[in-house]
């Protein structure tokens, strides 16, 4: 097994403490947007946040809080599977993460630029609403942003992140507000009963709760930059603890509060949060909160494209330096201490993505394809992180390593959980839409897509085993 020596890493700036990461989490572990697709379900999906929260936010964060503090240096996930499983294991860890992450970011973009719209005239939100043009250009602006400001640095970068977590608190509370005036004055929109509450088991509920598992990720992503953050082995515990119970209330009170000022069957996915601000503001007699909602959550949309983009760009900077992948992705910029190369490198195949998700579709309908493209392969590392959580748990652990309470056992059994929900969120997400047309083809092609992408990782892996190989041949001969 290969190790990444101290002296390639140690060139990184610490540039965060416990403020920036606490912020870091909030940001990278919640999305408005699936608040809004929470909200299309209707009031049973609290109870499936509850669940959601149960059987992975908390496992995966346990997951973290050891795992993090066992292996505290840059890479995340990719050295916790490397250090439990050996290379391959930990390349396919970070090969799967990163893949999933690509054609994310043209979706949060996608939310931002249809958020951003309710700033505009009812007449020009509206013919800018079904423009391709429009929303292209708005994903390719907000992706410069956040690669630029991470290329100058965490130093930098964070600041975009931190204002996306403090725009993400504030739109929340406007949202509640809302919320509570609207139903003191005229009561709910929707109807809250024990019925309403009930999770459905048809096709359609049950595809439904690997999007809500998929929104619970994300306590994994501080741990991507551990050599940039101080004392991360101390840091990154605490700064989970302390966010944790924000991203809980940003989920679970979001979704209520967008059900209170708006009836389920008139709540849509990309623009489902304004719309429920829109009309709340309306009843209430304040039309003035809308454009102020609006700045907010676009604003939380690309804090989210920066904290990821700055998490993910370090997975192809450590498979450089463990010469998995070429040489250049393990470089700095000279001057901002960034990985500028695997930064600008992961920006210019999400501007690919940004294309293959509008080709020849609508609007909504690309939202749907980069949606949907996400949710398997993200899924995929997370069997690998389960495991290893599971695995390390038969090696001694050093007083510095945080554990969980209840040691091994309950250590055990968290990554047991994690590891079943992971597995079933992947065949829910095999199967097809209940309206899709050609279900068998559907299931051909998302199949048929992820063996190719693991195909292509084992092609990276080998390829870049042979180039260390004979990288480690040529120091020898020296």
């Amino acid at each position: 097994m290969t190790t990444i020596p101290a002296e390639a890493t140690s060139h990184l700036r610490r540039t965060m403490g416990l403020r920036d990461v606490v912020l870091f989490f909030v940001t990278s572990g919640t999305n408005l947007q699936w608040v809004a697709s929470a909200a299309v379900a209707g009031p049973s999906a609290v109870t499936v946040w509850v669940i959601g929260i149960l059987v992975m936010f908390v496992p995966l964060a346990c997951c973290v809080i050891e795992l993090s503090s066992r292996y505290p240096e840059e890479g995340g996930m990719y050295v916790w599977s490397k250090r439990a499983f050996g290379d391959f294991a930990g390349f396919m860890t970070g090969w799967t993460y990163w893949t999933s992450n690509l054609p994310y970011f043209p979706g949060v973009l996608y939310f931002a630029a249809a958020n951003a719209l309710f700033l505009l005239s009812e007449d020009r939100r509206r013919a800018l609403g079904e423009s391709s043009t429009y929303f292209v250009t708005a994903a390719l602006a907000g992706l410069a942003l956040g690669t630029i400001v991470n290329v100058a640095g965490l130093g930098v970068g964070k600041r975009l992140t931190n204002a996306g977590a403090f725009a993400r608190w504030a739109a929340t509370a406007v949202l509640l507000g809302i919320g509570v005036v609207a139903y003191f004055r005229f009561g709910s929109a929707t109807e809250w009963s024990l019925a309403t509450l009930r999770p459905g088991l048809g096709l359609r509920d049950i595809i439904f709760w690997s999007t809500i598992a998929f929104a619970l990720t994300g306590p994994e992503a501080a741990s991507f930059m551990g050599d940039e953050i101080h004392d991360a082995r101390r840091t990154i515990p605490r700064g989970l603890f302390l966010a944790a119970p924000l991203i809980v209330g940003i989920y679970i009170l979001g979704t209520v509060s967008v059900l209170v000022a708006l009836p389920r069957e008139e709540v849509s996915g990309l623009q489902g949060i304004m719309q429920a601000v829109a009309r709340g503001a309306e009843r209430i007699g304040a039309p003035g909160l809308a454009p102020v909602a609006a700045a907010l959550i676009a604003l939380t949309a690309l804090g989210s494209v920066g904290a990821w983009l700055a998490a993910v760009a370090r997975i192809p900077f450590v498979a450089g330096l463990d010469h998995f992948l070429p040489e250049g992705f393990g470089r700095v910029h000279p001057r901002w201490g960034s990985p500028y190369v695997a930064l600008l490198t992961q920006a210019a195949v999400t501007v690919v993505f940004v294309f293959l998700g509008q080709a020849g579709t609508s609007v909504k309908g690309a939202y749907d394809v980069l949606v949907s493209m996400t949710i398997i392969v993200t899924f995929l590392p997370f069997l690998f992180v389960f495991s290893a959580f599971i695995r390390v748990q038969r090696d001694p652990a050093g007083p510095e390593v945080r554990r969980i309470p209840g040691g091994a056992p309950v250590a055990v059994l968290a990554g047991l959980v994690g590891l079943v929900t992971t597995v079933a969120m992947i065949v829910l997400a095999v199967f097809p839409s209940p309206d899709e047309p050609r279900k068998l083809l559907a299931v051909v092609k998302v199949v048929g897509l992820t063996l190719a992408l693991l195909g292509a990782g084992v092609g990276v892996y080998v390829s870049g085993r042979r180039r260390a190989r004979a990288i480690a041949a040529g120091r020898a001969a020296a």
